[in-house]
């Protein structure tokens, strides 16, 4: 089983965050990124064979103010 990553793209919706995409490209994820205007998360997952060995947050943006 190999190693590999990806860039993951998540967004809140109803209190829930759901993956929308991902990318073998930092630079494609991050332009994809940046025309979500809701909550999300720039995510970078590492995977050995299927399973997740590792989640970075490396962008959260849209947050909502409270008060």
């Amino acid at each position: 089983m190999g190693r590999w990553e990806e860039y993951q793209i998540w967004v809140q919706k109803n209190g829930r965050w759901e993956m929308v995409s991902a990318f073998s490209d930092f630079e494609l994820a991050s332009a994809v990124a940046r025309n979500y205007s809701s909550r999300m998360r720039l995510i970078h997952a590492t995977y050995e064979g299927n399973k997740i060995v590792g989640q970075d947050v490396l962008v959260e943006m849209g947050a909502t103010r409270e008060g």
